[in-house]
């Protein structure tokens, strides 16, 4: 009996006088289900110049716009460069990008990220020059400067060069001080929107519920799978301590089936709800075999006007194993029979997947199939 054969068997073996798991969903915080409507981020972004490289920044023949930010730096410090011809190789064009975080004051801190342009190596041990961080509406709301930390190395010989991570971006922790502030009125507001991160009906209602539950009166009502408003008017509390009370309230969200594959790592994942119905499997195996030998035939010997020739020989071969069967997995499979059949029978990644991919076609694996 071939191995596929065998892993058929055993599972359906295995798998049909298993019942349905019970498990039950972990709880969770509101805080961590929802985002505040209005409470976000803003995303910054600038053009700045780091210095104190070993040798490793731009090369200003193939990055002109380093030369043209360093002449310009230089003048607006009181050096005219004009006609001069300058090739330091210590200097790298990078964009510095940052995210201003909800209620963010002038003066305090915040991390950026810094990634090469140009053709520069490394950026280890760089400092970023002075670099305002503009926002979608053009106005600067953040200033950068400090020493960067790279995510990598790099050595190089003569004749081979080594790469470690990637040394030609990193970070700035607290390199950036806040500048102007977003204008957000939060205490005035007199309804505020949760959005969940997840939509989903049962989830939002189950959040309404718990709100309205834990405060002992009706403010929370779901608009849809992913909007629960509240009337903070109702709620008599001033709108900031409204949500320091919610956020920590206990709350068992739901989801959609689903079972997620990635055939390049041959990873997968089985959410809890996946369910199987009655189908029958038969899976073969196909052994495709293609040898090349190619043969050089010479002329004989004191020939005139022979020539070597190669006379190309492939054999080819497809082979199938034989005696693989219809098995039968019966609908009563949970989730955790499943995996557990799996995994003691051996079988690899990419035979899962391509099992799970069938039964879906046949319409017996009730959960979205997400390929990436």
């Amino acid at each position: 009996m071939t191995r596929t054969a065998r892993f058929l068997l055993a599972l359906c073996a295995l798998l049909t006088a298993a019942f349905p798991g019970t498990g039950q969903a972990a709880s969770a915080r509101i805080k961590d289900l929802v985002e505040v409507d209005g409470v976000r981020g803003n995303d910054l972004v600038g053009y700045g110049l780091i210095v104190g490289l070993n040798g490793t920044g731009d090369g200003l023949r193939n990055a002109p716009f380093t030369e043209e930010a360093l002449a310009n730096l230089l003048e607006r410090l009181g050096i005219n460069v004009s006609g001069e011809q300058f090739r330091p190789k210590n200097v790298a064009a990078v964009l510095v990008t940052a995210t201003l975080p909800p209620f963010a004051r002038a003066g305090s801190r915040i991390d950026v990220i810094v990634s090469a342009i140009g053709d520069a190596k490394s950026l280890l041990g760089g400092t970023l020059i002075m670099t305002p961080l503009n926002a979608a509406d053009g106005q600067i709301y953040a200033v950068a400067q400090g020493g960067i930390l790279a995510g990598g190395v790099v050595a190089q010989g003569a004749a081979a060069s080594v790469t470690q991570g990637v040394p030609t971006a990193g970070t700035i922790p607290g390199g950036a001080r806040v500048e102007r502030e977003i204008p957000f009125n939060f205490a005035t507001m007199e309804n505020l929107r949760l959005a969940l991160r997840d939509p989903d009906f049962t989830t939002a209602s189950r959040i309404a519920t718990a709100i309205n539950t834990g405060l002992g009166r009706n403010i929370a009502r779901m608009q849809d799978s992913g909007t629960v408003q509240l009337d903070l008017a109702a709620s008599g509390v001033p709108p900031a301590q409204l949500i320091a009370r919610l956020e920590n309230i206990e709350v068992t969200p739901d989801q959609r089936a689903r079972v997620v594959v990635d055939q390049r790592s041959g990873t997968i994942v089985l959410g809890n709800d996946v369910r199987v119905s009655r189908v029958a499997i038969a899976q073969g195996n196909l052994t495709l075999r293609i040898s090349e030998t190619p043969l050089v035939v010479q002329p004989n010997p004191f020939t005139r006007g022979g020539d070597t020739v190669v006379v190309p020989r492939t054999d080819a071969e497809i082979q199938a194993d034989a005696g693989t069967q219809l098995a039968v997995v019966d609908d009563t499979v949970s989730l955790s029979q499943l995996v557990q059949g799996l995994n003691a029978l051996g079988i690899s990644p990419r035979d899962m997947i391509d099992i799970l991919k069938a039964i879906k076609v046949a319409g017996a694996l009730h959960a979205d199939f997400v390929v990436q």
